[in-house]
């Protein structure tokens, strides 16, 4: 038996704390949020403790992850978006403070050091030094016990880090992605029992270059001590990526499954998600749950949804779940082939009531976006941290005279079917996955959508694109929300409910009486 055993079960924080954007403006000084602040606490124990929203991490400052340190349920930028969107007459807009701290169910880390002492976190700020995080109050405390087991493996077998400026060396990242989803378990305890899923980012080609009995040492080693049958079942499963690159790229192209449960579940959106260790994910899973059920308020029954930077589908899906779309009603678009596998896996486990006709396109969005667009009712983007491609942002923008065209063309071209010569249209069909009996891509309606639903993690793009779609009328703000994804930065995740032609002037005002 190896005497390296998993230590006792992480605890949570003792308390969790919510607010909303009803609060005072933000200190500017690093104290706790004073008594006239709404604060709802939910105590775990009889312990006392302070009001204060404060990280308390022993990494501060010298790991590049957390930004600031207190305040975590209210960065400063929250103040901002507040009187960006008043200024384009949202004045309702709402922030969820989310979870503060064991919030991060996804995470990758650079392996460096020696075997004897391993160091396993985050690059320290503008350089490629290693710091090592293993209190991070971030991560999920399962996350930083699987980091702590990984060092132990290192060790026993040997397995030497990754040395940048040679090349040379075994382990080079890994990734820790939590799953919180256990039905055999009561739901309020699914969370602090996540199991990891382990990804080993591995310095050669393949399973066969040297190095490899040193690979399967460290997997075995990581399923004794952490597996099923540990005295602390810690590891969901272990995956390897092989990546030999000298570039900045994190994973390769060749991936294989280790130990463990090969399907990675995750239950959010109110559907069950599937979800590869090569596919996108959201780091915060309870957030990514709050926002999603916030969306699925703002799309219509029964409508036809396009979903565009769509991942493994997440967002089509579950729309497709709750909202009961029609038939030809959800397109979901990636640019990630990878995403393809996940997408396939989550609609098995759809459930059985759903009729929509439901498509996955491994295609580019800012190619010939309207393609996409054609016969939706709702448009929704969720694109990376730089937004929107410039195609996509000229065709929103020129919407409602695109509509007229494409309406004028379709009452001349429907008795006769064009043959689609375009390359990268023809691929998509190719490389997509449908589910239903109809073609969503022929005899739809030529209508363009009236909604358009922006998540956005990049808040500086973010009010570039919001501009650029205003400035042309064709749009105007209805709703917009703020989501706290990423406690300890100054980034928040938006909302933003935008529907077609100017803002109408709202209700409710006084009239003038009559003399």
């Amino acid at each position: 038996m190896s005497l390296f055993l998993v230590s006792a079960r992480p605890s949570f924080p003792l308390f969790t704390c919510h607010a909303s954007t009803a609060l005072s403006p933000h200190p500017s000084s690093p104290s706790p949020p004073p008594s006239s602040q709404t604060l709802s606490l939910t105590p775990s124990s009889s312990v006392q403790s302070p009001l204060t929203c404060a990280l308390h991490c022993p990494h501060f400052q010298s790991c590049s992850g957390c930004t600031h340190e207190f305040n975590l349920h209210h960065p400063i930028v929250v103040d901002e978006a507040t009187n960006f969107f008043k200024k384009y007459g949202v004045s309702d807009f709402t922030f969820d403070s989310c979870k503060l701290w064991g919030w991060r169910c996804r995470a990758k880390l650079a392996v460096r050091g020696s075997s004897s002492d391993p160091l396993i976190g985050l690059y320290e700020e503008g350089t490629h030094n290693v710091v090592d995080i293993p209190d991070c109050k971030a991560h999920h405390p399962n996350i930083n016990a699987a980091v702590d087991l990984l060092k132990r493996g290192i060790s026993e077998v040997e397995v030497q880090p990754y040395d940048e400026d040679e090349g040379t060396g075994d382990l080079r990242y890994v990734q820790m992605a939590v799953t919180t989803y256990n039905t055999s378990l009561p739901a309020a305890e699914r969370y602090k029992n996540g199991k990891v899923q382990v990804t080993l980012v591995w310095n050669s080609r393949n399973e066969k270059s040297a190095g490899s009995d040193k690979l399967n040492a460290l997997t075995n080693f990581l399923w004794r001590n952490g597996g099923p049958r540990s005295n602390f079942h810690l590891i969901h499963s272990v995956w390897t990526n092989f990546q030999t690159s000298t570039n900045n790229v994190i994973f390769g192209n060749r991936w294989r499954h280790l130990l463990g449960e090969r399907d990675f579940w995750e239950h959010v959106g109110g559907i069950d998600v599937s979800l590869a260790p090569s596919s996108f994910g959201q780091a915060n899973t309870r957030a990514f749950n709050i926002l999603l059920r916030k969306l699925q308020k703002y799309v219509p029954y029964g409508a036809s949804v396009v979903d565009l930077y769509a991942g493994a589908g997440v967002i089509g899906l579950s729309l497709a779940a709750t909202r009961k779309c029609r038939q030809r009603s959800v397109k979901c678009i990636e640019i990630n082939k990878e995403s393809k596998l996940s997408f396939e896996k989550t609609v098995e486990r759809l459930p059985a009531t759903i009729e929509s006709s439901i498509t996955w396109h491994n295609a580019d969005a800012s190619r010939e976006p309207l393609s996409w667009l054609v016969g939706s009712d709702v448009i929704v983007i969720d694109p990376p941290r730089k937004g929107l491609d410039a195609s996509l942002i000229d065709i929103l923008q020129n919407i409602s005279s695109i509509e007229r065209k494409v309406m004028s063309s379709s009452e001349s071209s429907n008795s006769r079917a064009k043959e689609e010569k375009r390359p990268w249209v023809l691929r998509s069909k190719e490389a997509s996955v449908q589910i239903g009996s109809k073609t969503p891509l022929e005899n739809s309606p030529q209508s363009l959508p009236q909604t358009l639903i922006y998540i956005s993690c990049g808040w500086e793009r973010f009010k570039e694109d919001c501009k650029a779609l205003l400035s042309s009328k064709a749009w105007h703000l209805e709703k917009a929300h703020g989501f706290n994804f990423f406690p300890g930065t100054q980034s928040i995740e938006v909302l933003a409910v935008f529907k077609r032609g100017p803002q109408k002037e709202k209700s409710g005002k006084k009239k003038k009486k009559r003399l």
